[in-house]
This record gives C-alpha cells, sequence and structure tokens, in this order.
C-alpha cells in the first residue's frame, strides 16, 4: 500500500511550514537604499524638511536615521528612472495632521490628503519627495506589536 499526500479531492496537501530548528542572530538596525539623480536636493528634503539626522555620509550615499534601528539611504546614480515605481517609503507618527501641515508649508504637495483606511485600520497621507518617491505619512489605529 503506498500512502500519498493528495487530500480527499485528488489534489496534494498543503505544505506545512518547516519545523525552526534554530534562532537566527539577531538583527539591530535596518537600512533601506534608493538611487536618487540628484543627492543635494534629496539631502535637503530628508533633513531640512523632514528633519531626519544624517547618520552617515559616505560621499555618494548619505544614510539618514528615521527611529530606534530604522534607517534610509540614498545613493546618487545617474540611470535612475524618472519616475520610480513601486516603492512607498512610510514614516509612521501619532501626529499625521501636523506632519502634512508641515509638509505643505515647505512646498511639499500632497498626494492624497489624511483620512481614515479601513480597510488597513489605518489614517495616512502620500506625497512625493523630490525623486518621485511616494511617501507615505501614517498612524496606525492600534500600534504594532
Amino acid at each position: 500500500m503506498t500512502h500519498s499526500r493528495a487530500s480527499a479531492g485528488g489534489a496534494p496537501a498543503p505544505r506545512r511550514p518547516a519545523a525552526r530548528t534554530a534562532s537566527a542572530p539577531a538583527v539591530t538596525q535596518q537600512v533601506t537604499f534608493l538611487d536618487t539623480r540628484d543627492l543635494a536636493r534629496t539631502a535637503d528634503f530628508y533633513e531640512r524638511i523632514l528633519g531626519l539626522r544624517l547618520a552617515r555620509d559616505q560621499g555618494t550615499c548619505r544614510i539618514y536615521h528615521v527611529s530606534d534601528g530604522a534607517y534610509i539611504g540614498f545613493c546618487q546614480k545617474n540611470d535612475v528612472p524618472a519616475e520610480p515605481r513601486g516603492i512607498v517609503v512610510t514614516l509612521v507618527t501619532d501626529a499625521v495632521d501636523e506632519m502634512c501641515a508641515h509638509l505643505e508649508r515647505h512646498g511639499v504637495e500632497l498626494i492624497k490628503e489624511p483620512a481614515d483606511n479601513p480597510p488597513y485600520r489605518i489614517y495616512n497621507a502620500f506625497a512625493r519627495d523630490p525623486n518621485g518617491y511616494v511617501i507615505e505619512i501614517q498612524r496606525f489605529w492600534e500600534p504594532l506589536v
């Protein structure tokens, strides 16, 4: 007699994830790097307008401290697409409305005004940085765990 992993309907039974046998080493920091054509203009936006602290200047790359162990870096490249797609930089704050007003005072146009987003249980707004990357300003209805 042979044993099959097929379910009653003949389809294979869903695979269960492999048991975890060892813990991965702890991650202490996270850096997301994005490309830019204009590092000086990007630096002005992230330092002066968003108020992020420059954590490391590597010449053609600049890394900014976002919060705790989270960082965002930008590297000067000549072959960056004019309109980046599929990238959203989400900044989480309890002060969504205040951050949006601050951005508008500095000439940053909102592409979505602050509003509740019930399917995701968030309050959020969207703007663009000088590179065209979408910046989401967000507050979770309940804090992440």
